[in-house]
């Protein structure tokens, strides 16, 4: 029995005319009454009752033609779906990200834009520790991961920058060094403690310009938890400058250090070789973006 057999007993079923429901499926009415024929073979009952004159559905054609409407409705209803997976208009997508991501607002940007435009794709969001989110993309457990740059990147990962923002300084609103107009000086800060962030290079970069080793007071995790133990006075931090904007702390100040400005960038990682028609539309979207560039606070 295949799918050509149901469609034919439905418009006999709909018609009770051989050669009318012949001509609607493009068949033969010869090639109609084998169809029938076959389908009353499979399933031993006869399903209509036919004379030179009228054609009737028995009662096992009544029981059968209900089933056989919701099989094929069914089918239907498959074959569309997969379509439109395939299209990329459904599907689900995993996505990585830094708390940094967030506060600059790309991550909602992104999100808001795709949900408009394809918004019968699930889109599940979690955050996760920067360095292990390469590899969660490799093995298949995040689709598309939201990081800050540099990073390094194993083969068959792609990046592309989303923005550009400096760093500055995070220091207790009652030190000493929120007293100095303009930016700081890096040679100001040889004598402080610092509260690390997860990314570093910004710390690094400030040392190696102002020609000292940091002393590391404390390694807490997430950014708001680098600024909290800074607004309690356990030392300053080298942070993006995005947090000035969406984290105000009792105690909390920031400062823009002097000098070039020292960058640090939120990028969007992406598999290679992605085959995934609706984690490609995103891909495309994030990749169709144009930089966006922060100033110094």
């Amino acid at each position: 029995m295949e799918l050509r057999h149901l469609r034919a007993f439905l418009v006999l079923a709909d018609t009770l005319h051989f050669a009318r429901a012949a001509e609607q499926l493009g068949v033969s009415p010869p090639t109609l009454t084998v169809q029938i024929q076959e389908l009353e073979h499979a399933l031993q009952a006869r399903l209509f009752h036919r004379t030179k004159r009228s054609v009737s559905l028995s009662a096992a054609g009544e029981a059968f033609r209900s089933e056989a409407a919701a099989t094929l409705a069914q089918f239907e209803q498959a074959v569309q779906v997969g379509q439109r997976a395939g299209r990329g208009q459904l599907g689900h997508i995993r996505i990585g990200y830094v708390a940094s991501a967030s506060f600059a607002g790309v991550l909602q940007e992104h999100m808001a834009r795709y949900r408009r435009q394809w918004p019968e794709v699930l889109l599940t969001l979690e955050e996760a520790p920067m360095e292990t989110l390469p590899q969660q993309l490799l093995d298949g457990n995040v689709d598309i991961a939201l990081v800050r740059l540099p990073l390094t990147l194993p083969p068959g990962l792609d990046s592309h920058t989303l923005l550009r923002d400096p760093f500055c300084l995070a220091l207790a609103a009652d030190h000493p060094l929120t007293e100095r107009n303009g930016p700081l000086p890096l040679s100001a800060l040889k004598q402080e403690s610092f509260v690390l962030p997860e990314q570093d290079i910004g710390l690094r970069e400030v040392a190696r310009r102002g020609r000292f080793t940091p002393r590391i007071s404390v390694v807490p995790g997430s950014l708001l938890a680098v600024l909290t133990h800074v607004s309690l006075g356990v030392g300053v931090a080298v942070v993006p400058s995005v947090v000035t904007d969406v984290i105000q702390l009792p105690n909390l100040a920031y400062r823009s250090l002097a000098g070039a400005a020292i960058y640090s960038e939120v990028a969007a990682l992406s598999r290679r070789f992605e085959r995934d028609p609706a984690v490609q539309h995103l891909i495309r979207q994030l990749h169709d973006t144009p930089l966006r560039r922060l100033p110094a606070p």
